[in-house]
């Protein structure tokens, strides 16, 4: 990091005097990259004025999930999910942050089944009694972007599905109690990564999350599979999502050839997935989007 006068205005662009401002927790990252641990460079530490404008984005997130949820049914196809997606979140005034996206050809992502993630909305994909699907929404609103998701279980599903689900929302649950600062991100994939193997799961590995707030994908990356004290140390400001996909089966994935999009499980049993956005306090953290 590069050095800065103490009376000098803060390199966050706060207009404090850097001893008032950034100074105390620079120097604490610096002590423990010396002690050998991986730290989150200035450009990961999100500041007050930032934190509040992805708020706001993070608010048409979640009510753009909200009202997926209030009419997704049998009979519903995925591109009518996509549709209500684009139209919630512009008229909110925000952008619907897949469209287009490295050549993503929707605004939203509809997994379905045996689908792990980037399921491409479909007027073909009819959803029906028994399936369970995730919905992964995200906004940019004045520049600021937000992602989260949620997993809908469609009429009656059998209980070996309704079991997966809840056991995926009880892994982010779990992993979130691990966010603090000075902990580490391992210490949140651990947790993960053990209530879904004690459950008979397996964790997806190749996917993870990812840093968010100033752009769609920001690092860190964000694994499921881990030991406590290892991976990047979680500081004040830290904005990233924890979304672990997992596996009723193996942990083995493939990726839709003719669309080079969809994601689904090598053996063809269901896979689940919750996202939530979440900040590390100077205390613990905060959900921004769910």
């Amino acid at each position: 990091m590069k050095k800065i006068g103490r009376n000098n205005p803060c390199w966050c662009g706060s207009g404090k005097k850097y001893k008032n401002c950034h100074e105390a927790l620079d120097n604490r990252l610096a002590m423990e990259a010396d002690r050998g641990h991986i730290v989150p460079t200035r450009d990961l530490i999100k500041t007050p004025e930032q934190i509040a404008a992805i708020k706001e984005s993070c608010a048409i997130n979640i009510a753009v999930l909200d009202y997926v949820q209030a009419h997704i049914q049998a009979g519903v196809t995925t591109e009518q999910i996509d549709q209500w997606v684009y139209n919630e979140t512009t008229k909110r005034g925000g952008i619907p942050a897949p469209l287009g996206f490295e050549g993503f050809p929707k605004s939203v992502c509809t997994s379905v089944n045996e689908q792990v993630c980037h399921g491409i909305p479909s007027e073909e994909v009819v959803l029906k009694d028994g399936d369970i699907v995730n919905v992964d929404v995200s906004t940019i609103y004045h520049g600021y972007f937000s992602d989260s998701s949620r997993m809908f279980c469609i009429g009656e599903v059998s209980l070996e599905k309704k079991k997966l689900v809840d056991v995926v929302k009880e892994c982010v649950e779990l992993g979130l109690k691990e966010v603090k600062p000075w902990g580490f991100l391992g210490d949140m994939a651990h947790a993960v990564q053990t209530h879904a193997e004690e459950n008979g799961y397996s964790v997806v590995q190749e996917i993870g999350g990812h840093g968010v707030g100033l752009e769609f994908h920001e690092d860190p990356w964000v694994g499921y599979i881990g030991k406590r004290g290892t991976d990047m140390m979680m500081a004040p400001g830290m904005i990233f999502t924890i979304e672990p996909m997992i596996n009723m089966g193996k942990h083995d994935i493939f990726v839709d050839e003719e669309n080079d999009w969809t994601v689904y499980t090598e053996d063809g049993r269901p896979s689940a997935q919750w996202e939530i956005m979440v900040l590390v306090t100077e205390d613990g953290h905060e959900v921004l989007a769910y």
